[in-house]
């Protein structure tokens, strides 16, 4: 029997591994990398085996070509009358659902770099991404009310709890497409580039967190995302305690507070 090797074998992505940073990368440019259901599959695996990986930092996934990031679903999968996609549409909404819940919640610090139009799913993929870093010629959207459907997966909530209320709701009511100036000053993206900075700039950001303490890094992560989904101020403080913890008592946290120490 042969022996397992990780990040192999995917069908509609690639995963390369480098000095603790995982690329994923869409390579379907002719269709503008939508995320079809073989997509999501290959996700939900690729997330599952960097969640075993601690020597993982960092998580880039970003578009083949320079026209897309992601177009979204693959529209073909919902066509025809309702009766034909029951159950199998509400398995599938499940499945996608995890598969974003495994990103969001990956401990490496997860990075959509956007090379292009990200629209769809391809905006909420990028939504559940920690950091997003954009070229200057991107387009955003959520247009499901084009194709007369709605927001799922649990967009709304993570794009309200991003962007606010009135954004999403101007967003998807108009189906409108906003450019990366709009993007960046919403919140959807930390920064925008001209395209020949993208992979400088998104190589500068990674270096900037690898030179902190990751162990710090991921535990802050954690913290951070609990108190995003978190319903009250004493239940995020009580958990960003048991973190801190967890981290004060780490080689890692000694050793950093002794090369400070001693300048």
């Amino acid at each position: 029997m042969e022996s397992y090797t990780p990040y192999t074998a995917y069908r509609s992505i690639t995963v390369e591994v480098s000095e603790g940073v995982a690329t994923i990368t869409f390579h379907d440019p002719e269709n503008y990398n939508p995320i079809s259901t073989d997509v999501i599959l290959d996700l939900q695996r690729a997330f599952h085996e960097i969640k075993l990986d601690r020597d993982i930092d960092v998580v880039v996934i970003t578009g083949e070509g320079e026209d897309a990031f992601s177009s979204g679903g693959d529209v073909r999968e919902y066509a025809g009358p309702a009766d034909q996609h029951v159950p199998q549409e509400k398995q599938r909404g499940d499945i996608y659902f995890e598969t974003w819940k495994l990103l969001y919640d990956l401990h490496p610090v997860t990075i959509a770099k956007i090379n292009g139009y990200c629209v769809g799913g391809g905006l909420i993929l990028a939504a559940y991404c920690d950091l997003a870093v954009s070229v200057d010629d991107a387009k955003f959207g959520l247009p499901t009310a084009n194709i007369g459907t709605t927001p799922d997966d649990g967009s709304t909530y993570r794009l309200t709890e991003l962007i606010g209320e009135r954004a999403v709701k101007e967003m998807v009511f108009t189906a409108d497409l906003i450019d990366a100036a709009e993007a960046h000053r919403l919140g959807l993206v930390n920064d925008v580039v001209a395209r020949e900075e993208l992979d400088e700039a998104v190589s500068a950001l990674i270096d900037r967190i690898q030179s902190n303490a990751m162990g710090a890094v991921k535990h802050s992560k954690q913290a951070i995302n609990f108190s995003a989904q978190s319903t009250d101020l004493d239940t995020a403080r009580e958990h960003e305690d048991d973190v801190w913890w967890k981290q004060f008592r780490t080689d890692e946290r000694e050793q950093r507070v002794d090369q400070f120490l001693d300048g």
